[in-house]
């Protein structure tokens, strides 16, 4: 195994820090991610590392000898548990997970132990030396994963059903034997399911077939093999070969398969759920009160006022601001600890002060950014081009000043970032307060009063956001109560996927090479922090949107709008938040997209545009567009004349219609 040389290391920590402008020196709490006022928070039972059953008490699993947690996910670092929704509790040992090199130990497997299972977000890792992708399925041949005959397999355990993917290899790895063998789901799998991954015929650069580890080759044959997890995993491999059988798919030939579980919808929702309940159920129908702190007129052509409110929420974190984490009581569930005041920009159009009000619309702020996003361009265009009241807060543990502390997570400690996360469920909590808010008791604020009239129509809101807006959006629309439709601007799912393939992910992928061995660490890294990040981004919601919608939350429609070649946020995302939507593809389209149906407009429900700026598709390997940055169309779409009358005929019909030439090609 090749390491991340030390002296790339070094310089590669100098060069992200000089690249993020992360503030040094910054002191932070290492022992975060959650805080009990009044009771302990909800743990787990036992302490990892005593006994793995499976593998026979080691803390790493030899099927794949070269990474002590690959294959991952895996159902070996789990246990039985009755008392969860999916009967099973994440169990790694104490020293199954990497070691990071910011405080020198292991990352803590106890961050976990509150989880019933494992991303369904999540691309399966495996890690076969000398493998090439020869005869994989792709992103241009996703129908081959579904046959017989596909070198990858996924599947349900109980249903057999194959999931349809497409396989690759970790090519932001520098060192060709260190690059993670991935199988990359395209659509986002089932809540609370057991799955069985399996892999054969996978070849090396001379066409050779790769030889499975010496632990699989024994389950695989029955033959005997010193090392106790062989004989302790023959029932359950008894089990997996038995049911890919059933399915249709030979054995005889497989370099490795493994089994595992994912997590329930309880498990990523039930805190959002319990605080967006209790936050909404405190402020009531008016919303939360608020105190005005500064008043500004005639500020861009298009705006007539903004305002700048504090509004004041019931907060559920230690404290308000970075690095704040959530409080639990003794029931396991977020506490009120207080409350807190929060900005709100809110900008009256002119449109909005001649006589006909304007619908509150809501705006998401892009990547570690602000509610200042967009006031005195695009978004000022579209409140008045459409007659819309535009406000917009910061998101709360995903905004410019929770910067170094996410930085502190990745060269420091780990467990801050789960309080990211954790701060996380405040930010999408206050936005929902805010949109209650507008559609209540801020319409009667005298400052929004013209010729004796408000500037607001209470009567509807709407949500627009774009780039991680886009991305959370997913979020806000399967939780709103008070939104029926959204648009979401460069959106995608999951961050598992998303990451690698942005040009914005590259300071922070700088920084996780100072900290970890190997870039197959870095990918199990990513793929623990999905497991996290799963309780506020889309991976835990979009499912729920349409259908199967959360407790007492009506149904929502949303538009995706998404630019093809986009630099920082990856179509593929877009495309498993479409189908997960069974969202239709507004027709004549740019590109067929595998598994969305193409569906000429006009049409109600939800709906994807895909706009093409003559760019090249993004690269089919896990890596970002390499293009001059000028050339980058992320922020295009959002300006077009064609995007906000389309939004807008969205939002006020629910209707998705064409608003471009043939397709929309604005180049």
């Amino acid at each position: 195994m090749k390491k991340l040389r030390p002296w790339i290391r070094s310089a590669t920590l100098l060069l992200a820090l000089g690249l993020t402008a992360c503030p040094i020196g910054i002191d932070f709490d290492f022992d975060r991610g959650r805080a009990t006022v009044g009771g302990a928070g909800a743990t787990g039972g036992g302490a990892p590392g005593d006994d793995l059953g499976l593998l026979g008490g080691d803390d790493c699993d030899p099927l794949v000898p070269s990474v002590c947690a690959f294959p991952f996910p895996s159902d070996v670092f789990s246990e039985h548990d009755a008392t969860t929704v999916t009967n099973r509790r994440v169990r790694f040992g104490a020293t199954s997970l990497p070691r990071q090199e910011g405080f020198g130990g292991v990352v803590d497997p106890e961050m976990f132990r509150d989880m019933d299972g494992f991303s369904a977000g999540q691309a399966p890792l495996a890690h076969l030396p000398n493998a090439t992708v020869t005869g994989l399925p792709t992103q241009d041949t996703i129908s081959l994963s579904l046959s017989k005959d596909s070198p990858t397999v996924l599947i349900e355990a109980e249903t057999g059903e194959p999931v349809p993917h497409f396989s690759e290899l970790d090519m932001t790895a520098e060192f060709d034997d260190d690059r993670s063998f991935m199988i990359r789901p395209v659509v986002r799998l089932k809540d609370a399911t057991r799955y069985i991954v399996a892999i054969r015929n996978v070849v090396d650069a001379d066409g050779e077939l790769l030889a499975p580890s010496p632990v699989f080759g024994a389950l695989r044959d029955g033959t005997a093999y010193e090392h106790p997890s062989v004989e302790a995993r023959r029932t359950l491999y008894e089990d997996i070969f038995g049911r890919l059988k059933a399915a249709g798919y030979e054995t005889e030939d497989l370099q490795l398969a493994w089994d595992y579980t994912t997590a329930s919808r309880e498990n990523n929702t039930r805190w959002m759920l319990h605080m967006r309940d209790d936050a909404l159920g405190k402020v009531g129908t008016v919303g939360p009160q608020y105190e005005v702190k500064s008043v500004e007129d005639d500020p861009n052509p298009e705006i007539k006022r903004r305002i700048v409110v504090e509004m004041t929420v019931p907060l559920y974190l230690d404290k308000a601001g970075p690095g704040g984490v959530l409080v639990f009581g003794e029931d396991g569930l977020p506490k009120q600890n207080g409350t807190a005041k929060y900005e709100v920009l809110i900008q009256i159009p002119h449109a909005a002060t001649t006589g006909t009000p304007g619908h509150p619309l809501q705006n998401g702020h892009g990547l570690l950014g602000s509610k200042n996003e967009g006031r005195n361009g695009y978004l000022a265009q579209i409140a008045n081009r459409h007659n819309y009241v535009v406000f917009s807060v910061d998101m709360v543990g995903f905004a410019e000043d929770d910067y170094p502390t996410v930085i502190d997570g990745i060269i420091k400690d780990f467990k801050i970032f789960k309080g990211v996360v954790s701060r996380q469920h405040q930010g999408m909590i206050n936005s929902l307060l805010a949109m209650r808010m507008m559609l209540g008791r801020f319409g009667s604020d005298p400052n929004v009063q013209f010729a004796g009239k408000s500037a607001i129509d209470s009567s509807e809101g709407f949500y627009r956001g774009d780039s991680q807006g886009g991305i959370f959006g997913g979020t806000y629309m399967a939780l709103t109560t008070d939104v029926r439709r959204g648009m979401l601007g460069e959106p995608g799912m999951s961050y598992n996927l998303l990451l690698s393939r942005s040009v914005d992910f590259e300071p922070f992928f700088q920084l996780m090479k100072t900290q970890f061995e190997s870039y197959r660490e870095i990918q199990l890294m990513l793929g623990l922090v999905q497991m996290m990040w799963d309780r506020t981004e889309p991976n835990g919601y979009v499912p729920y949107i349409r259908t199967n919608t959360l407790p007492d939350t009506p149904s929502h429609e949303v538009l995706l709008h998404v630019a093809i070649g986009d630099h920082q946020v990856t179509p593929l995302g877009a495309h498993i938040m479409a189908r997960s939507l069974q969202a239709k593809n507004l027709s004549p389209v740019n590109r067929e997209v595998w598994g969305i149906p193409s569906v000429a407009g006009p049409f109600s429900g939800s709906g994807l545009v895909e706009f093409s700026f003559g760019l090249p598709e993004a690269p089919k390997t896990n890596t970002p567009p390499t293009g001059p940055k000028e050339d980058d169309p992320h922020d295009k779409v959002r300006v077009l004349n064609a995007s906000m009358d389309q939004t807008h005929k969205f939002f006020e019909e629910g209707i998705i219609a064409s608003y471009c030439d043939g397709v929309c090609d604005p180049e």
